[in-house]
Formats: C-alpha cells, structure tokens, sequence
C-alpha cells in the first residue's frame, strides 16, 4: 500500500462551541447529523448560551423533522427557490421525501420569482396560519472539472443579523481536500493508473433512517457518491474524455467512508487488487433476503448445467456462464454487471432454474454475475455501511461500465466483456434480457451540486422501471414486448401499488419525468444500435440498499420479468422470422 494523503480535520462543531462568546446567541448549519447539534445546543446552554444548530444538508426537510409539530396540519405551501445555476427543480428535490411524511396534508410546491436562497412555508391548521422562511444555505463555485455548481454550504448567523455569513465546515473541507490531494498528485498518462485507489474517511455522523420504505438521511452515504463521481469526473478530464464517459479506465475507486466515535479524517492509497470474496451464508435462493454469497452463485449455476464459458476480471476473477441448448428461439440472460443492484443476479439464477426444469426446449445462455470484482467491492462495504447504495461496486475494476466497453476500445481489456460476445456467438440470441437495478431511496451529490451530474433521471425511485433498447427494424417487436412483459408483471400481487406509491412521490418532488406508463410500469423504449443483439430488456428494480422481504419482492419481479420476456419472445420472434 502507498499512502498519499492523510489529514484530520477539527469538528465543526467543537470549533463553534469552544468560541461561543458568553451573551451572543447564533444559529449555525453544518453537515452533521441531530443527536450531535442537540449535544452541542446542550454544550453551550450549559455555559449560559443560546445557539440553534440546523442541518446544512436538506434543510427543508430537517425543519419538518425538527422543529414542526404536524398534528391537525391540513395543507402546506412551499415556495421554493430557483436559481440560475441549478436545475429548476433542484430545491424539490431536496425537500424529498417531505410529501410522503405530512399524513393526509395537501402540499404544494411553487417556484419563487428570486433566486433567494430560502423556503417560504405556510401552515394552515384549525383556521390559522403559519409562516415560516427556511434558509437553505448554498455557494455557487468551480470545481475540478471546470463545472460550476450551487451546493449546500455551512452557514453561521449571529443573533440580530439578517443574513449572516458562509462557514467552511469540516465536512466540506474533507471533501475539497480529498479531491485536491488526488488531482494534484503524478499518476502518469497511461490507463488504467492505479489498481485500487482507496479513500478512507472517519466521520462521526449517524445515519437518520425516516419513517418511509427504505429513505434515510446519510452524510455519510452522500459523501461516498460525492468523492466516488467527482474523482471518476476527474479522470475522464484527465483523459481528455468527455465528463460521464463510461468508458474510462482509471482502476477501482474505493470511498470507504466508516462511522467514527469523534474524529474526522480522511487517507487515501493505492493498493493491489484483491482477489478474493467475503462471502456470508447460504441462503434458500427463493427467499433470499440480502444478496447472494459468491461461493453460491457458482453452485446454483453450477446446479444448471449445461455448457460452460468463462472470461475473466482484471483481478483474476472468473466470470462464469453456461448454454442451455434447446429447440426454442434462444435468449441471453445477465445480471450484476453493475453489482451494487444486486436483485438481478438472484432473479436470473432463479429463472434460469425454473427454465430449465419446466422446458425441455429451453434454450438460452445465464451470466449471472458479469462483475465479480465489483461484487467483490459491494461485500468489503457492505460490512461497514449495509444500506448505502456504494455506487463505488457500480464498474469494473478497471473503472469502467462494461457495457461501454467494446472490441474496438477495450485493448487489451476485454476481459468480463467476452462474457457476452461468447453468449451471442453461441446461441445467435436476438433478444438479451439484462438485469439492473437503481437506489430505493434518494441519490445525492451535495457538494457537487446536489443532483448527481449525467444520472439525474436516477435520483429518486419510480417504481419498477422497463428499458427496451433495439435495432431500428425492430419497432413493432420492442412494443409488442413491453406490453407482454409489463402485462404480466402487473399481476404480482402488490407490485402496481408500490409502482404508484413511489411514482406519485417522484411526481410531486421532480416534476414532469419523461417517462412512459405502459400497463402501470414506467418504460423507455429507443433505437440504439451500440448493443450487437438486436433487443435488449434492462428491468431496472429499486434495490440498491435493501433487505428482507423487500429483497424477496425484488427478485421475484427480476425472475418473472424473464420468464414472461423468455415466453413473449418465443412467439414474437417467431411471428418476425414467418
């Protein structure tokens, strides 16, 4: 290991609390999470000082939380701010998931004329009427791919003052010291520069999980995302790619952000690969309630039989798959290229089992877990953080999305990809059915702009999602399909309900979404040639972070989509082929 940056950094609040003048009351917001501002509050009232200390990060929402009683509340208006250097919707969604935590409550969102940086809220209870103005503190500023960004910042306001002043926190001072030590160091011209980069944090923030499905408030969870995308940003700028180009290959980016008792640092290394699995129990893999031991996957596929063909990971890794050959029409069958979505890899061991015991025709190909190094990084964090999403395990270890990676780009570095070039040598599959799945609760940047650049669409769950990509002779095919596939799935008992509990949620706090309902199931269907099998299905499940019997529900949508996409396509391709 070669370390290249260690620091501590003094908490914010300590600082705040040693300085308190005696007399001078203040409010001030920082990135920490309630029970460690009530201690501080407690800390000073103990000296004789009034001091309210708020949340820098989702400030509306803490309020809410916080500081309002809701009972008898019968409607809610916010009027939220619009500012030029923010997406218009950009302080709705930060005040997400308030809409589904008011009770029976209407509440309204309205856009300011200004672009001053607070709420104005109105409460009507019994008659009466409150109102309230929320700060929601924010710099506009540069960061290190040359993009500018509103972002949430630490705000200090001493009593009598009308605006107060920004305070540099020790979460934000992390932050840009992390990103500066990393841009500033030597890592040479060549991809992939390193084989895991690892970015340890101490910080002493408690997650704050809320009273709907599985939304939590985690500092510690944003700043995993933050440093995680703003580095691979870096990268690509380094590599004179355009930002959000998944085909880069800068080696495995590790945020590995760990609950601390008091102390706030950060250490950044390099280290070799690992090349080993941190794998848990077996589990019965028709209710298996957290994702599936590596050791297990091998079993299960093993268990399918068939014929077997490999690739392998940069690590070593072996990607593993098998052909059933049948008389059907054949179909490709993957999950865990992005491997912190984890529903799809038990969904596709499930279908593929069931295929194969009650088809004696069945014909297709299962690759159920394309990305064993990521899966191999989702395990290592899982350990520390189970319900964050660690979009970190998301590529390759060669920091790449696999899907992006092509002959002609890959070098020397096909590796997982072969995986599927072999499925469709094998089978001549015109159909691949390829399993994802996307954060089931709220997905954030906060020091970077909030909305994660290039993935806005993903920020806040909508329900189980259909992506048909297809060649551009393939129109009627793709269409016919959907409405099979969502068809059926609409007759799981419960899975329309959760589609319109969280679509209405994202409805209020997004605005318009841009996607099609098709049989209660939002879709996208498009002409994409990049993929060389003419249609391709990507069931996108919101399962990053789950567990129990929301992972069960998970992967029984994941396996009957390929079920009922296996059985449509048997007599939709036949009908094209007559």
């Amino acid at each position: 290991m070669a370390e290249i940056f260690h620091i501590s950094f003094e908490r914010t609040l300590e600082r705040l609390v040693a300085g308190a003048i005696a007399g001078k009351a203040f409010e001030a917001w920082t990135f920490d999470d309630r029970n460690s501002r009530r201690r501080a509050e407690q800390a000073l009232a103990a000296k004789g000082i009034t001091a309210r200390f708020r949340s820098a990060y989702k400030p509306l929402l803490c309020f809410f939380r916080e500081e309002v009683e809701l009972s008898a509340v019968e409607a809610i208006e916010i009027r939220y701010p619009v500012h030029s250097a923010a997406p218009e919707n950009r302080f709705r969604l930060e005040a997400y998931p308030l809409a589904g935590l008011v009770g029976a409550a209407r509440i309204d969102f309205l856009p300011r004329a200004d672009e001053g940086l607070f709420y104005d809220v109105t409460l009507r209870r019994a008659g009466k009427v409150e109102t309230h103005r929320v700060l929601a503190p924010n710099r506009v500023h540069g960061d290190a791919v040359g993009q500018t960004n509103l972002s949430p910042t630490g705000w200090l306001r001493i009593a009598g003052e009308t605006q107060g002043e920004s305070l540099e926190t020790d979460y934000e001072a992390l932050f840009e010291a992390s990103i500066r030590a990393v841009t500033d160091h030597a890592w040479g011209d060549e991809e992939p520069y390193f084989e895991e980069m690892n970015i340890r944090v101490s910080h002493p923030a408690d997650d704050e999980p809320l009273p709907l499905g599985c939304e939590v408030m985690s500092l510690r969870e944003a700043l995993h995302e933050d440093l995680y995308f703003s580095l691979l940003e870096y990268f690509q700028h380094k590599s004179g790619r355009p930002l959000g180009d998944r085909g880069l290959k800068p080696g495995q980016i590790v945020p590995e952000i760990v609950r601390g008792e008091a102390e706030v640092s950060v250490r950044i290394a390099t280290r070799p690969l690992s090349t080993a699995f941190l794998d848990g129990e077996d589990q019965d893999i028709d209710t298996a309630q957290e994702p599936l031991a590596a050791r297990q996957i091998a079993a299960r596929l093993e268990d399918i039989g068939g014929d077997t063909f490999i690739a392998h990971a940069r690590s070593g890794r072996t990607v593993a798959a098998r052909y059933i050959r049948g008389s059907d029409l054949p179909v490709m069958i993957s999950g865990g290229q992005h491997p912190n979505e984890t529903t799809g890899i038990v969904g596709a061991l499930r279908a593929a089992a069931r295929l194969k015991d009650v088809a004696a025709s069945a014909h297709f190909t299962i690759s159920p877990l394309e990305n064993p190094d990521g899966y191999a990084i989702h395990q290592r964090l899982r350990r520390d953080n189970p319900r964050h999403m660690h979009h970190a395990a998301r590529y390759t270890a060669l920091g790449d999305d696999l899907e992006y990676r092509t002959v002609e780009n890959a070098g020397v570095h096909l590796n997982e990809k072969q995986i599927r070039f072999e499925a469709q040598a094998m089978s001549g599959a015109q159909l691949h059915i390829n399993l994802h799945g996307y954060p089931s609760h709220e997905w954030t940047r906060p020091l970077s702009g909030y909305v994660p650049r290039g993935f806005g669409m993903w920020t806040l769950p909508k329900g189980f999602f259909l992506i048909m990509h297809h060649h551009p002779n393939f129109e009627e095919q793709a269409e016919i399909l959907l409405d099979r596939v969502t068809r059926h799935l609409g007759k799981i008992p419960g899975l329309l309900a959760y589609n319109d509990r969280q679509i209405a949620l994202c409805e209020i706090h997004a605005g318009q979404t841009g996607f099609r309902i098709i049989n209660g199931f939002p879709c996208l269907c498009s002409v994409d040639d990049r993929h060389t099998v003419p249609m391709t299905l990507i069931a996108e499940y919101p399962d990053e972070t789950i567990y129990g019997d929301a992972f069960i529900a998970g992967h029984e949508a994941q396996m009957q989509t390929v079920l009922s996409a296996y059985q449509a396509w048997q007599e939709i391709g036949a009908a094209r082929i007559a």
